[in-house]
């Protein structure tokens, strides 16, 4: 019998001062029996920067044609694909042609040899690739509960995340050559 995954309930207040967006979003998040808590946090992160109404968590893991994040036109068309991790060179190619625009988020302590491993190969893709910092990552992991509430503040290449079990930042580098 397969290993179901475990939900989670989030309510969290983003205060974007980058793109003057302030709301709040009820979330349900499935953590897949594969999926570490770090990753989970890493995509709660991803949301939160770009969140806007069309804005959803995919089935991700458990669908390999599918982001981890994404938005849709009104008429379907796919707008904003967000792949969390370190997906190859051939991944971001396929979803940049499925999709307007395509974010990356990398997270772990293996980033910095993913990118420089394909730097120059994913240059050439229509994608922008950030680095979150991989111990704040883990430092968020504290903040898990099955029901969270977070506030998140967001300004220039840094954010802030306050929920019942501490405060903690959270800063990212873009990483596009």
């Amino acid at each position: 019998m397969a290993t179901k995954p475990t939900i989670f309930k989030l309510g969290v207040t983003i205060s974007d001062m980058n793109r003057d967006y302030y709301q709040t979003h009820q979330l349900t998040i499935a953590l897949h029996p594969s999926e570490t808590h770090a990753r989970m946090m890493a995509r709660i992160m991803a949301f939160c920067l770009n969140a806007e109404e069309h804005l959803t968590f995919s089935r991700g893991l458990s669908d390999n044609d599918e982001p981890d994040i994404w938005s849709h036109s009104l008429d379907g068309q796919t707008e904003l694909w967000i792949d969390v991790g370190e997906p190859s060179v051939d991944r971001v190619k396929k979803s940049t042609r499925l999709a307007k625009s395509v974010q990356v988020y990398s997270f772990n302590s293996k980033s910095d040899v993913w990118w420089q491993k394909s730097a120059n190969e994913f240059s050439q893709l229509k994608a922008t690739y950030y680095r979150f910092s991989w111990p704040q990552i883990q430092a968020l992991t504290t903040l898990i509960e099955r029901t969270m509430t977070l506030s998140v503040t967001i300004s220039e290449e840094s954010a802030f995340i306050a929920g019942d079990a501490g405060e903690f930042e959270l800063s990212w580098t873009t990483l596009n050559p």
